[in-house]
């Protein structure tokens, strides 16, 4: 695994890509982790947590996760690359440039994650790295969500 400083600004632009990394493992969505984020963030849309009027109302025939359930879930991916950023402080994760919420991730699905670098600036306080990331259910073509996220590594 190649190691990279975070102050190595050339070194981490080389890794900017228009291609994604491969795909991480899946982790399930399962009912239980909808009813406890609806928990969590006091969200109870029938849409997500009663089953039986998901099946007969929803468009989705079913209960679907909530969008920031999925987004929340990029911590978790162990996303595949060949190559790590070392030797800073900490990393803040500075915001997001575009989020969309594109398909459902129905209860009891499987998602996977991969990500690109889309951008690298230096920062008076480290150095800043874009990253876009898409969440998609396992065996779709479509992706559940797009997240362009900025992470700043502090020194």
């Amino acid at each position: 695994m190649e190691s990279i400083r975070f102050d190595d600004v050339e070194k981490l632009r080389s890794k900017v890509s228009s291609e994604f990394s491969d795909w991480s493992k899946p982790i399930d969505v399962t009912q239980e982790k909808i009813n406890q984020f609806a928990d969590v963030t006091d969200d109870h849309q029938w849409i997500h947590v009663d089953i039986e009027r998901a099946k007969r109302e929803s468009p989705f025939k079913g209960p679907v996760a909530h969008g920031f359930l999925t987004l929340s879930l990029i911590p978790a991916f162990d996303i595949p690359r060949d190559w790590s950023v070392t030797s800073f402080r900490n990393v803040v994760n500075y915001g997001a440039n575009k989020l969309r919420f594109i398909s459902p991730v129905p209860a009891g699905a499987k998602v996977h994650a991969r990500s690109r670098v889309v951008a690298v600036e230096p920062k008076p306080i480290g150095t800043q790295v874009t990253t876009e990331t898409q969440i998609q259910v396992v065996g779709q073509d479509k992706p559940a969500v797009v997240y362009e996220g900025i992470f700043l590594y502090v020194k």
